[in-house]
């Protein structure tokens, strides 16, 4: 913020995430509900939503847009871009088209007995190239309506659970997913999805690609990449 200052720059796009919600009542989450967390990867989120919005009381040139991101998956249509973790995946998507791959020997689902249509945890995913166009929108609106600060929920407002993300995977691709069904993770929430009313409306965007792009999209990437990116 101070280089931005020395510069002149004075538009900040940032990347929030919807674990700034905690443990949330109801859903689905919208961006007036109370915010708290429950983890270090949250409260630095959280963290930076205040200083920015404390900035911007002190600083009337500064204008801020919070996209809070629900769940990234899928890849770039072309197949050259996408997601890459070093080691063991820690998200479901890119652990799944690993072990579909043959990488890994299976995934396990943690929990089968929550409160659920099939007792597996319900998120909102969206496709990353729909998360990016998001940004786009987060531009207009600063040019548009500078020296404000406001905060938008980015997913698709669609509750998927993990064996809807299993079965999704499979009919797109054709290919095999081995998994059993584990314990309980510490911490998991039995649904967690958006509202994204407020950024339909206010920046105009609306995700367009659905959980069938997702799953053929990470699996074109998959089969470009088997051994991920060349490290050379």
């Amino acid at each position: 913020l101070e280089v931005m200052k020395e510069f002149g720059c004075h538009n900040f796009v940032f990347s929030s995430s919807a674990t700034v919600y905690g443990i949330p009542k109801t859903v689905p989450l919208v961006e007036t509900m109370p915010t708290s967390c429950t983890n270090p990867y949250g409260w630095t989120k959280l963290m930076t939503e205040q200083i920015l919005q404390d900035v911007t009381k002190t600083d009337p040139e500064l204008s801020v847009v919070l996209l809070r991101y629900f769940n990234p998956i899928g890849a770039h249509e072309s197949g050259l871009i996408g997601e890459d973790p070093n080691g063991i995946p820690n998200n479901l998507m890119p652990y799944i088209s690993r072990v579909a791959i043959g990488k890994l020997p299976q995934l396990t689902v943690f929990g089968g007995d929550y409160d659920t249509k099939d007792g597996t945890c319900i998120r909102d995913y969206i496709h990353v190239v729909d998360l990016a166009k998001a940004h786009l929108c987060a531009l207009n609106k600063l040019k548009s309506d500078p020296h404000s600060i406001d905060a938008y929920n980015i997913g698709t407002g669609i509750g998927y659970s993990v064996l809807d993300i299993i079965n999704a995977f499979e009919d797109a691709t054709g290919q095999k997913v081995n998994y059993k069904i584990g314990e309980r993770r510490a911490g998991d929430l039995p649904a967690f999805y958006a509202n994204p009313k407020k950024a339909n409306e206010i920046l105009g965007w609306h995700a367009e690609r659905n959980l069938h792009d997702m799953c053929e999209d990470t699996w074109r990437f998959q089969k470009n990449n088997p051994n991920g990116y060349k490290k050379d």
